[in-house]
């Protein structure tokens, strides 16, 4: 048999079939399984989207290629919402749609770094992130985040990686997957400094921004300096927000040479992101603001609830919770958290993500996407978890 790629080779196993699998075990006696591993919406998108959608999706117009990095007035609206969401002059100009954020991270990685350069994750980290570089030959150097901190990255921990020199840029997620711990104003602020002394960029993904609290907005001032487009690189998703993951559109908020170079990537790797989606989501914007936010008021009633539903859990620990995510710290008593999620998932009927999966450090975690199920299903997370 030929060669295949000894980077892809080298790269781990997608985690979210791999946990699914263990599913198909479960005989159903706790009941219906309850998927908690993937992010997804726990709710349909807004009907009058859907049939803005289905609209596009017949037109001839939405048929054809469009602009390499998306069509005008989505990237008008964008930016717009942006510039009221964050309080700063931010342009069409900054703006390339992409298909997904996945690729939008993918792309901006192969713009900032070769094969043999180095990038830092912290950790816990977001899988597809560390898949993305492994692919291309990039080594992930680790930021350790502690409970006991939150799971905030440490500045000075930070300041010393970037010292050692040969750091092409760091990637911060905010609200976090696998946590939903939200890096404060001030730390992001110095965490850009240090990056910016160093030499390196901040890649910044914000896929759950529009599920931050009022009191939490803007979540930075980073837009507000001028000088954002020589040192930053923001990443944002459409999935959540509107419910349509499987649209697959996202962006990059970037200026200067970066975006001049991204639209090379970008013409090799999507050639124009998905038209259909692009046009209904230039009228979602603006439309459909009060419905995002109620949104978020749903988002908020579910992370409530998981609280109160694995608060006097025995022997479990709620480390983290916000955005769609709870970060949970297994029994002490349990082997591992890979053996305790096989477990879950097989016996039990209740799928998360073992802590491994999100990178070193993490075997006595596990991540539990609550914004997935509704209210009554997770009021049965404690009953199968203290089985």
């Amino acid at each position: 048999m030929p060669a295949l790629s000894p980077l892809i080779r080298a790269t781990d196993a997608p985690p979210i079939p791999a946990a699914r699998a263990w599913a198909t075990r479960y005989d159903g006696t706790a009941g219906p399984a309850i998927d908690l591993t993937q992010a997804v919406p726990g709710y349909p998108p807004h009907p009058e989207l859907l049939a803005k959608l289905a609209e596009a999706s017949g037109s001839r117009a939405a048929a054809g290629y469009g602009p390499i990095d998306g069509d005008p007035a989505l990237r008008e609206v964008l930016a717009a919402d942006m510039a009221r969401f964050y309080g700063a002059p931010i342009t069409a100009a900054d703006i390339t749609i992409t298909a997904g954020c996945n690729l939008a991270f993918t792309m901006a990685m192969t713009v900032l770094a070769a094969p043999g350069d180095r990038v830092v994750l912290p950790t816990p980290w977001y899988f597809n992130h560390r898949m993305a570089l492994s692919m291309q030959g990039i080594e992930a150097v680790p930021l350790p985040c502690r409970a006991e901190d939150g799971f905030l990255p440490d500045p000075d921990r930070l300041a010393a990686i970037l010292a050692g020199g040969g750091i092409r840029a760091l990637v911060l997620v905010s609200p976090n997957n696998p946590t939903g711990a939200v890096v404060p104003a001030a730390m992001i602020a110095r965490i850009a400094g240090l990056c910016r002394a160093a030499g390196a960029w901040l890649v910044l993904d914000e896929t759950y921004r529009d599920f931050l609290s009022e009191a939490q907005s803007p979540p930075h001032a980073l837009f507000q300096d001028g000088a954002w487009r020589d040192g930053v690189i923001h990443l944002y998703s459409f999935s959540k927000a509107y419910c349509i993951p499987g649209h697959r559109v996202g962006a990059i908020a970037a200026g200067g040479a970066f975006r001049a170079e991204l639209l090379k990537a970008v013409d090799t790797m999507q050639i124009c992101p998905p038209r259909p989606a692009q046009a209904a989501l230039t009228w979602a914007i603006d439309s459909l603001r009060d419905w995002r936010a109620g949104n978020r008021t749903i988002m908020a009633g579910r992370a409530e609830a998981f609280r109160r539903a694995v608060d006097q859990l025995p022997g479990w620990r709620l480390d983290a919770l916000g955005a769609y995510f709870a970060y949970m710290r297994i029994p002490e008593d349990a082997t591992d958290a890979v053996a305790v999620a096989e477990r879950l998932a097989a016996e039990r009927g209740l799928l998360g993500l073992p802590g491994p999966f999100f990178g070193p450090g993490q075997e006595r975690h596990l991540r539990l996407a609550f914004a997935n199920a509704e209210i009554e299903a997770i009021n049965q997370v404690p009953a199968r978890l203290s089985a």
